[in-house]
């Protein structure tokens, strides 16, 4: 049943090999972080094009359900059956659902080919990290995973100015610009496909495990509901009938996965008793803890650029820079002192600190407040992401055995994209829950200045005083925030007081569960990485050519 192994030499890659399959690996894990961020830019366009404003929602729901609920399964069966079938597999089905999303014709449909991209999407980014666990030493493996959390960091950035550009044009080649959101995954996807099929050789031993189907079903009827009420709970309202409906089914779907998976034993879809392990199970709820408190910050900043400082899309993008440079730095830094002293233990409990003061930084920051200091506060922010994301993914790859690396490293990001799914739909609902009334106080403030009973009293701004003396104050931006951009700068300030005072507690709320995440991440054990990578799972070398 135990398939044989290649008939090749196993002998350790250069470091010109590895940066070679490296390139193949990054630009898939590039396409699954970009695709997050690019279609966040471009989504109303998109849903005015295609005449289902309504609907628009669905579209980010449908590829975020997908991609959460297969990460687990990627990693599971790559174990099993190796990862280069299942990664080419992942880069095959997020380009074909690519192509599909570019030839949608309505927003139902294209929230149905977002869900199949969302298939390919979830085993690119663990898949790629997985096999780094495999062709690297751990000790190793630092310097290169670094690189790859800089590949993230700097999606989060250009994704929105790249979606905001291509949304803005009409028409590129013939074709309409939003489209070209989706149709710009397809070349780099190729790219992807074709270095790693010519370069990805790795030497694999068959597990003869059982598949834990069940365990796969369990698992989405417990998290579909639950991801879908995160995502839909506002508009729905979370007291609502189809929300306990989730609620309910989410909780019965998820007891009976928490019990199929101790039946399962070492054979469970994400085996449980994996997480006994101090290591693994710290990192687990340190990272998911990051994740809420990272969306939260991710998800409220790009709103305060554009709808506080007046920034485009793209412009806010590139405001985002800094955070950006704060990722990279803390990566790459972390990755190279890991790799020289095989400690990793440090970089999780200062970035945990860092990222829990930069958010209570965060909630001092006002309408006015210049941004160079909003973009110092981001610098620091970033580097506390970067040294998280990397040595927790170190930590739980050293802390299991070869045969589990594949499901232990869909773990961890499984764990972040649960945590950054609760952190977007709790924080949101709490920003956009206290902006009515926030707005309403900074009104009722500014109704007394000069400046603004001069605005109101402009005959140019006739029709807005008409809708302030009617009460309409502060539910016009919920829907539209546009009209900030042509509104009377004196009438404006406002909103944009009323917005940045919505979103200081939404900081406070980040800092708050980052002081327990800190304290989770103190419990992290202090193990040394080790240096080699055992004989029966070492990658292999082409053999020379005679």
């Amino acid at each position: 049943m135990t398939a044989t192994a290649p008939a090749t030499p196993s002998v350790r890659l250069t470091h010109r090999q590895i940066v070679t399959i490296m390139i193949g690996l990054m630009l898939g894990m590039f396409l699954a972080a970009l695709d997050q961020t690019i279609v966040s830019t471009s989504i109303r366009t998109i849903a005015d094009d295609l005449q289902g404003l309504q609907n628009q929602a669905w579209a980010t729901t449908a590829y975020l359900i997908t991609s959460t609920i297969v990460t687990p399964l990627y990693g599971k069966l790559s174990d099993i059956y190796g990862r280069k079938p299942f990664f080419i597999t992942a880069i095959s089905i997020f380009i074909v659902g690519s192509v599909l999303c570019t030839i949608s014709t309505s927003m139902m449909e294209l929230a149905a080919f977002r869900a199949i991209q969302g298939l390919g999407a979830g085993g690119l980014m663990s898949l790629a990290l997985a096999i780094i666990g495999d062709i690297v030493p751990p000790r190793e493996r630092a310097r290169y995973q670094g690189y790859f959390l800089a590949v993230f960091g700097t999606s989060s950035v250009f994704g929105p100015v790249i979606g905001g550009f291509l949304a803005g044009q009409d028409t590129i080649l013939g074709i309409t610009g939003w489209r070209w959101v989706f149709l710009v995954n397809v070349p780099i996807a190729l790219i992807a496909l074709i270095v790693v099929t010519k370069t990805l050789h790795l030497k694999h031993h068959r597990l003869n495990h059982r598949i834990d189907w069940l365990g796969a079903v369990l698992l989405s009827i417990g998290l579909v509901p639950l991801l879908l009420v995160a995502e839909q709970g506002r508009e729905w309202g979370w007291g609502s009938t189809g929300a306990i409906i989730c609620y309910v089914i989410g909780v019965i779907g998820l007891a009976a996965f928490h019990a199929q998976e101790w039946r399962m034993g070492d054979e469970a879809l994400l085996p449980l008793r994996m997480f006994l392990n101090r290591t693994v199970g710290v990192a687990s709820a340190g990272g998911m803890l990051i994740g809420v408190a990272m969306f939260g910050g991710l998800a409220s900043l790009p709103l305060y650029l554009q709808i506080v400082k007046g920034a485009s899309p793209t412009e806010a993008g590139l405001q985002m820079l800094p955070m950006t440079l704060g990722i990279m730095t803390g990566s790459i830094l972390s990755g190279q002192i890991i790799s020289r002293t095989g400690r990793y233990r440090v970089f999780p409990i200062i970035g945990g600190a860092m990222l829990m003061l930069a958010l209570f930084v965060f909630h001092f920051v006002s309408w006015d407040t210049p941004l160079w200091q909003t973009m110092i506060v981001m610098v620091f922010f970033g580097i506390g992401l970067g040294f998280n994301f990397q040595p927790l993914t170190l930590a739980v790859q050293n802390a299991v055995s070869r045969s589990q690396i594949g499901v232990a490293t869909s773990t961890a990001t499984f764990s972040r994209q649960i945590g950054g799914t609760i952190g977007t739909a709790v924080f949101l609902s709490v920003l956009f829950s206290t902006l009515p009334d926030k707005i309403s106080s900074a009104m009722q403030s500014a109704a007394k200045t000069p400046d603004f009973q001069a605005a109101l009293a402009d005959p140019a701004n006739a029709q807005v005083a008409e809708q302030l003396a009617k009460g309409a104050s502060g539910t016009g931006v919920l829907q539209d925030s546009s009209f900030l951009t042509t509104l009377d700068p004196r009438l404006a300030v406002p909103f944009q007081q009323g917005f940045s005072d919505a979103m200081d507690l939404v900081f406070l709320l980040g800092a708050a569960v980052m002081v327990v995440g800190f304290l989770v991440l103190t419990r992290l054990p202090d193990v040394e990485l080790r240096q080699g990578v055992p004989a029966e799972d070492q990658p292999t070398a082409p053999a020379p050519a005679h």
